[in-house]
């Protein structure tokens, strides 16, 4: 693995690099109110300013200006289009609405995914050849959660957005940090599988080689190194 070590450590951080980045996904509105996956933008104005609403995770916020923001409870599920109906009248088909409804309920996987990342990390910390085989097959499994769980968010709000900028109420709906934390995620849970797989491919061929040039006697079995010679 000494040969290999750079890289490996380098995919280890990769790891870690995607379970902060998820760590923020998860934490979106309604942990944090200005951290979403979409945010909308009213034109029209709001008695205290203007408004805006921020889609996270678990929950979304309603966000205006001079006033205190209000945010629903952290919850597997919710109904991003009935938001926008109750707030500024946005009018959504009962398809859109039950497949965004639905999409959402499966948003239980941005922590799935976060968790696999560090479990992956965890496991290449050991940097030995059956340590990074292991990171490599659980990286590759957070990837490919990973990989759902960002199909899902951008599919889901990109149903609520097409809805808000086609509406004539001149609101527009923009992706939030959120949204890019996750593709950045997976990206970083994608290069670090692969310089993982290829670290342990690499030491294994090298232990191999090694064990190949060393010394054998007659039997085809390795010679024990020679004796020192004491003078005492």
């Amino acid at each position: 693995m000494a040969r290999t070590g750079f890289f490996h450590h380098f995919g280890t951080f990769l790891l870690l690099v995607a379970t902060v980045l998820l760590i923020v996904t998860c934490i979106s509105a309604p942990v944090v109110n200005d951290i979403s996956i979409m945010k909308v933008d009213f034109a029209r104005l709001h008695v205290g300013g203007f408004k805006r609403v921020t889609f996270g995770t678990f929950g979304w916020c309603e966000i205006a200006d001079g006033q205190p923001d209000y945010c629903s409870s952290s919850h597997v599920g919710y109904n991003p289009a009935n938001v926008m109906r109750m707030i500024e009248g946005t009018s959504f088909s009962n398809y859109a609405e039950r497949t965004t409804k639905a999409l959402t309920k499966a948003m239980i996987l941005h922590p799935i995914a976060c968790g696999l990342n560090f479990i992956a990390f965890l496991l290449a910390l050991g940097a030995g050849l059956v340590g990074s085989f292991l990171a490599s097959l659980v990286a590759a499994l957070a990837f490919i959660v990973t990989v759902v769980i960002m199909i899902i968010n951008f599919v889901t709000f990109s149903i609520i957005k097409s809805n808000i900028n086609d509406d004539d109420s001149g609101s527009r709906a923009h992706w939030g940090s959120a949204a890019w934390t996750t593709l950045a995620a997976a990206i970083c849970s994608l290069l670090g599988m692969i310089i993982l797989f290829i670290t342990c491919c690499s030491a294994r061929i090298h232990k191999r080689r090694n064990r190949d040039l060393e010394p054998k006697n007659d039997y085809g079995v390795a010679a024990a190194p020679p004796r020192r010679r004491r003078w005492f």
